[in-house]
């Protein structure tokens, strides 16, 4: 797995030799997201001597205690839909920001999750309409990409805003990488990167996904306005605000991807990689893997001296309909459990590497061949919960809920296959 702490105290050495050679007289640490407070901790335990200030947002729950410098102020906050505590504490962020000058170094500690703790809506709209926004296009299905192209038009510190506030003071942005691809202006919504993304794009999601006429009135105001070149858009390649700035990825789901398959091999399994880019609803994502987990322990019942660990990484996504509760991670583990029915010799476990999923305690679920059949016999009929969206309940019933607590990392999801 990809530990936050440890990928940033091999960072700490880059960091106070740009502070000695670029003769900074201040540091400022600004850090946000799921794996914020590893990331700080890092920080803090290294470079204290030279550090001015610092911000540490992250989730509720997320900070296991409070062994940080001083000189960082901590706040959690809500995620995935933000509150008003992540306004606060980014109103902290802005004001300390705004001080830096040409003689201040800022680092920048992103982690996945920091779209939502990063929060300052746009001078025109609050934040209980931002909230609707985020809670509408997460019913709706909508992937990271789409979510934070929306989310960066409607904001003050996003899709390169924070280099702006910054400049003219040199950032050092180390990331976390949580969407597939590793797109620096989607990670976090790309505070400290030039946007890809405009405001037509952020007016084509709300669009596909029927949004247009039910998002509020301001929020559709800016997004029409944006459009059409009557509010200036978010800064792109070739602003002076990225002439310093350097952003590094330090971890992504590739590298726990490739952390698993050394493990299960360590154990003895022959290991396949079946995509490093799982995306799209979660319920076809398991239709797909449990036909390759089929189709693969067909084989094994051929050669059955061998044991396989089928893996794969990405981010899917779940169309609500139902009032249900659970997460794409449950959701992509109950589907499978439906595929597998009556199979034996397979095994999933479907997990958020951050140990959430969705609104849950849960990371995510276990699942095998029997799991259907043992719930039925307790009475528990698994497509009902499917179709109402209410997987937690329905592994908190019939057993298989996968609950580690905040693991203080976040680079997506997980799905390990056992076949033996």
């Amino acid at each position: 797995m990809i530990d936050p702490y440890t990928v940033i105290k091999g960072r700490v050495g880059k960091i106070r030799s740009l502070y000695n050679d670029g003769k900074y007289k201040k540091l400022y640490v600004v850090s946000f997201g799921k794996a914020a407070y590893p990331m700080t901790k890092a920080v803090s335990d290294s470079v204290d001597d030279i550090l001015t200030a610092g911000i540490m947002i992250t989730k509720y729950g997320h900070v296991p205690q409070s062994d940080l410098s001083t000189k960082i102020e901590v706040f959690e906050a809500a995620h995935p839909v933000p509150d008003h505590e992540g306004v606060a504490a980014t109103a902290r962020v802005i004001a300390l920001l705004e001080k830096a000058d040409r003689e201040t170094l800022v680092v920048c500690l992103i982690s996945g999750g920091g779209s939502a703790l990063l929060v300052a809506p746009h001078k025109d709209i609050t934040l209980s309409e931002k909230q609707e926004i985020t809670q509408m296009l997460l019913k709706a299905g909508a992937n990271i990409q789409e979510m934070n192209t929306v989310r960066k038009h409607l904001s003050r510190i996003k899709g390169g805003k924070l280099a702006e506030i910054a400049y003219p003071a040199y950032v050092f942005s180390l990331i976390l990488s949580d969407v597939i691809g590793d797109p620096l202006d989607v990670i976090a919504s790309g505070p400290t990167s030039p946007d890809q993304s405009t405001f037509q794009d952020a007016l084509r999601v709300v669009r596909h996904y029927n949004l247009e006429d039910r998002i509020p009135e301001k929020a559709r105001s800016i997004l029409i306005r944006g459009a059409s070149g009557e509010i200036p858009e978010t800064p792109k390649n070739g602003d002076p605000a990225f002439e310093r700035v350097k952003n590094v990825i330090v971890g992504s789901n590739k590298k726990a991807i490739e952390a698993a398959r050394k493990e299960a091999e360590a154990r003895g399994y022959e290991t396949i990689v079946l995509s490093e880019e799982l995306q799209g609803e979660s319920r076809d994502a398991a239709r797909w893997l449990a036909g390759k987990a089929i189709n693969a322990r067909n084989d094994l019942k051929r050669q059955s001296d061998r044991r396989v660990c089928l893996i794969a990484g990405g981010e899917t996504t779940v169309t609500v309909r139902g009032n249900g509760l659970g997460g794409r991670n449950t959701e992509l583990a109950l589907a499978f459990a439906e595929e597998i029915r009556g199979i034996e010799g397979i095994m999933l476990l479907s997990a958020g590497t951050d140990g959430t999923d969705g609104p849950t305690d849960a990371a995510g679920a276990i699942v095998d061949g029997k799991t259907v059949e043992r719930a039925e016999a307790a009475g528990i009929r698994s497509e009902e919960f499917l179709r109402n969206n209410d997987s937690y309940n329905f592994f908190k019933a019939a057993g298989g809920l996968f609950i580690t607590g905040p693991t203080g990392t976040n680079v997506m999801d997980l799905q390990i296959i056992l076949l033996d």
